[in-house]
C-alpha cells in the first residue's frame, strides 16, 4: 500500500531535521561549558582596585595643649544641654527633662573620656605634592590637599587657642569640600607651616 504522504514528505522532512541539527549546533556553540573556569567578582577586580592614601613618613601630631582645649569644648556642651533639659523639665513640667539631663552627663563623661584620643589622632604630613590630614577616632577621616590647588590659607586663634599659645591653620582649596582646618598647633608652627604652604603653593601653580 503506497504511503498517502508520497516520497516527498520523507524528502521534505529532511531539511527539517539538518536545519533543526543546524540549529542545535549553533546553540550549542554558543553555551558556556560546564567545567569552564568563570571569574568570580573579586577575581574581575583584580587590577582595578582604588588607589589608597599611603604616608612617605611620620605623622607630626598638634600640641598636647589641645587637649584641655577638647576638655572645655566638652565642658561647654555638656553644660548647654543640661541647661536645656533642667528648662524643659522646670518651665514645661515635662518629666521626660531629666532624662534628658541624664543623657546629657553622661554624653559629658564620654567626651571628656575621649578627649585625649580624639587630640591625639589629629595629625598632617607633608609630602612631596601634598599634604595629608588625618582626624577621628570612631568616625576616621583623612583628607589629601595638593599643594598646587591651595587658594586661602589663614592662622586663627580663638580666646581660648590664644591662651595656650596654639593657633587653628585654615586653608581653602579649589573645591570646598576639600577645604580643612588644622587645629591646635604651636603659634611659632602655625606660622612656619603656613609660609610653607604658600610657597609650595605658589611653585606648583608656576609650574616650577
Amino acid at each position: 500500500m503506497t504511503d498517502p504522504a508520497g516520497p516527498g514528505a520523507a524528502d521534505a522532512g529532511a531539511p527539517r531535521e539538518a536545519g533543526a541539527a543546524r540549529d542545535a549546533g549553533a546553540a550549542g556553540d554558543t553555551s558556556v561549558p560546564v567545567d569552564a573556569e568563570v571569574p568570580t567578582a573579586s577575581e574581575a577586580s583584580v587590577g582595578r582596585g582604588s588607589k589608597r592614601l599611603t604616608s612617605d613618613g611620620p605623622w607630626r601630631r598638634v600640641s598636647p595643649k589641645y587637649v584641655g582645649v577638647e576638655i572645655a569644648s566638652s565642658i561647654i556642651t555638656g553644660a548647654v544641654l543640661s541647661g536645656v533639659s533642667v528648662f524643659v523639665a522646670l518651665v514645661f513640667g515635662a518629666w521626660f527633662g531629666w532624662w534628658m539631663l541624664g543623657a546629657a552627663i553622661l554624653l559629658t563623661l564620654v567626651l571628656l573620656v575621649v578627649a585625649p584620643r580624639r587630640a591625639r589622632a589629629i595629625g598632617y604630613q607633608l609630602r612631596s605634592d601634598d599634604l595629608l590630614f588625618r582626624q577621628g577616632i570612631m568616625f576616621f577621616r583623612i583628607v589629601s590637599v595638593p599643594y598646587g590647588r591651595m587658594q586661602l590659607i589663614d592662622v586663627n586663634r580663638g580666646p581660648l587657642a590664644r591662651l595656650l599659645g596654639l593657633s587653628d591653620l585654615k586653608f581653602v582649596t579649589a573645591a570646598a569640600a576639600t577645604g580643612v582646618s588644622i587645629p591646635g598647633l604651636p603659634e611659632a608652627e602655625a606660622d612656619e607651616l603656613r609660609d610653607r604652604l604658600v610657597e609650595l603653593a605658589e611653585s606648583r601653580r608656576s609650574g616650577l
